[in-house]
């Protein structure tokens, strides 16, 4: 265990319901039809109100080990993120670790993925479930250590929130993970189990990795130099990995307007999933700690409400590539049903102006998803200049959105088709809203188109 000060200031535990926890996102643990009856569950549900019922209705279901997201409704946390524990039996160990190690995994990923704050933790491993605790909290306990260190740089704190019995196996193995002192981690040091999973926390089974050998069929001599591993999922998924034609050949055609358009479509969502799977490869923290984009409440149809902050875009400092993929890599699961998104304009420098080559590039490479979903672009606090730019750009280079772009000057004006509870508004943005533009007694309308 490394000694990482901003790692251990990130953890907290709190006795209690974490129905109740201020954060983010809270965690529920479920079944796989999302409809299980415990403690848990059941206080989530209570606080958060008749209507998560329904939305988890839409998501059908969530497999062991996965995590979805929706809203938090009357909850303090904005978010509630679902996943499935796995049921415990002791000749299926591995397989119920590798599971439980999914579910804290990717409940850190989703909150990674929406730049979230702070994440509120239930015992995933119910009772019910056959878990033993201690397993299972050790588990928990590295697998959001090793995810913090490595990707958590946006992330402030994670609580654990647990009960009376629970409370004493956290505050026993709480010290082997998450030393306070030096002198604390050196004495953990012996207490801590000789497996401790891979650099990600999860776990390894020596006897299921798979090794190429220089000559098949011959005994391998452990003094040579370990074999290349292979994870065989892996084989085939790659967009470079399937037959195509011939590549140079359709883009003569395209040149020549030659291709249909059925093939045009085929080889923009091959182009686009190359653009995907690079964007789950790459390490994005670097944008994801800028909080440019990030995903808040609904609107008053129900549509998902994305946000850019245009202020937090300093164009002229990051790898605008990355901040494509990175754009990608957010949207792609939101872009499959309707969506609006905001783009704060608010306070904005020469130095965040997105150029219209990036703009019609990243237009040119989404998903025909993007564009088709997109119900409404609010352009808030624009200028004049930006008016009259986003005119000729949506007229001449991307006409496809003209009619989804409305310029809104305050946010008043927001709020009739975005209610305040539901999108988180930065400080910066209320501060000079409230400075240049009084209080409407008569609401401008919005299209909700």
């Amino acid at each position: 265990v490394v000694f990482l000060i901003d790692v251990i200031c990130a953890f907290h535990y709190s006795k209690g319901d974490v129905a109740l926890l201020n954060c983010t996102a809270i965690v529920n643990t479920s079944n796989e039809t999302l409809t299980d009856k415990n403690p848990i569950s059941d206080s989530i549900h209570r606080h958060a109100g008749p209507e998560l019922r329904d939305e988890l209705l839409k998501l059908k279901g969530c497999r062991t080990g996965e995590a979805k997201m929706t809203e938090g409704f009357n909850l303090a946390a904005r978010f509630i993120i679902h996943t499935v524990g796995p049921k415990y039996k002791a000749k299926y160990r591995t397989a119920a670790e590798s599971s439980l190690y999914s579910c804290y995994r990717n409940v850190m990923q989703l909150a990674k993925e929406h730049t979230m704050v702070s994440v509120g933790f239930c015992v995933i491993s119910t009772t019910k479930r056959g878990y033993p605790l201690e397993d299972a909290t050790h588990i928990a306990f590295r697998t959001v250590r090793r995810f913090l260190e490595n990707h958590g740089e946006s992330i402030e704190a994670v609580v654990f929130a647990v009960s009376d019995a629970e409370e004493v196996v956290y505050k026993k193995l709480l010290p082997l993970y998450y030393p306070r002192s030096k002198d604390e981690e050196r004495a953990s040091l012996p207490l801590l189990p000789a497996d401790i999973g891979n650099s990600e926390g999860e776990p390894v089974v020596p006897e299921r990795q798979i090794r190429i050998t220089e000559k098949p069929g011959s005994v391998e001599d452990d003094s040579e130099d370990e074999s290349l591993e292979l994870g065989l999922g892996l084989v085939g998924n790659h967009a470079f990995a399937r037959m195509e034609g011939d590549v140079d050949k359709q883009r003569k055609q395209i040149l020549q307007g030659h291709l249909s358009e059925a093939a045009q479509q085929k080889q923009h969502q091959r182009n686009y999933n190359r653009w995907l799977c690079r964007a789950r490869a790459e390490d994005l923290s670097d944008i994801a700690a800028l909080k440019a984009l990030y995903q808040t409440g609904v609107d008053m149809c129900g549509r998902t409400v994305m946000v850019v902050v245009g202020r937090n875009i300093p164009v002229t400092l990051i790898d605008m590539e990355k901040a494509l993929l990175y754009f990608i890599h957010v949207m792609d699961h939101i872009t499959v049903k309707e969506y609006v998104m905001v783009y704060f304009h608010t306070l904005t420098g020469e130095h965040n102006h997105l150029d219209t080559d990036f703009l019609k590039k990243l237009y040119d490479i989404v998903d025909i998803k993007f564009k088709k979903n997109l119900r409404a672009f609010y352009f808030v606090h624009p200028t004049f200049r930006s008016k009259v730019s986003a005119w000729f750009f949506t007229t001449f280079s991307v006409s496809g959105i003209k009619e989804k772009v409305h310029h809104i000057e305050n946010l008043q004006q927001l709020f009739a088709c975005i209610l305040p509870e539901q999108i988180d508004i930065p400080p910066f943005v209320l501060e000079y809203d409230a400075r240049v533009s009084p209080i409407q007694s008569s609401l401008h309308s919005c299209s909700l188109s």
